[in-house]
């Protein structure tokens, strides 16, 4: 039977030993390779192409984040797990955001931290649900801020003409409810189709929508 390869990656040398006697007890696990800092583990991630990495997010120099983006970007297969001290540190959402499949903390025991190891390699994730919640509120407040800029360079009154071509009008009916003549309506679809950079009104009206329009400004 193939064993699931292991790669360590922490600062400190006797949490190190320590992972390296647990995992190499076990039939299934081995290490293959270890590193105290960010520079000396890409190289031996990189040299050694584990199934699963643990790290450490807090690592001098480069940190967790950063070197979780550089691994994956070098070893797509390979999957990252974060090793932290802190159960509410939002580094940990953010290196979870940048392709890590789990977090585990230092004082949990053998058999969690084997869990999730397991688990990693097998191709599913380590999140309690405390953590999945706070990390789709963290993704909905990032969308949510995409959303806002989507439509940042256009005034209010464009907005307007956009939320009424979203919702179908064509220009005559534009002018219409927003009391426009229809040239004036046309003008600013012209306008608008300028600011985003889009060629027609159907591409603008699926621009609104996947961007939300409709949670941007208050429908009538």
């Amino acid at each position: 039977m193939s064993k699931t390869r292991v790669y360590l990656v922490d600062d400190h040398e006797i949490v190190r030993l320590g992972l390296m006697t647990l995992i190499n007890d076990q039939p299934d696990l081995e290490v293959v390779g270890e590193s105290g800092s960010a520079a000396e583990a890409l190289a031996g991630i990189i040299r050694a192409r584990p199934d699963v990495v643990l790290m450490d997010i807090r690592l001098r120099g480069e940190g967790g984040i950063e070197l979780t983006q550089n691994v994956l970007a070098r070893c797509p297969q390979t999957k990252v797990i974060i090793l932290t001290s802190f159960a509410n540190d939002d580094l940990v959402l953010r290196a979870i955001t940048a392709g890590a499949v789990g977090y585990v903390l230092k004082q949990v025991g053998n058999d969690e931290l084997l869990r999730a190891v397991r688990s990693a390699a097998a191709g599913a994730a380590s999140l309690d649900p405390a953590t999945t919640a706070r990390l789709l509120n963290y993704v909905r407040i990032a969308e949510h801020k995409v959303d806002q800029n989507a439509f940042r360079q256009l005034s209010e009154r464009e907005m307007d003409v956009l939320l009424e071509l979203a919702r179908g009008r064509t220009n005559a009916e534009i002018g219409r409810v927003l009391n426009l003549s229809e040239k004036t309506a046309r003008n600013y679809v012209s306008n608008i189709l300028e600011k985003l950079g889009l060629n027609n009104r159907i591409e603008l009206a699926a621009y609104a929508v996947e961007h939300h329009i409709f949670d941007q400004v208050r429908c009538e």
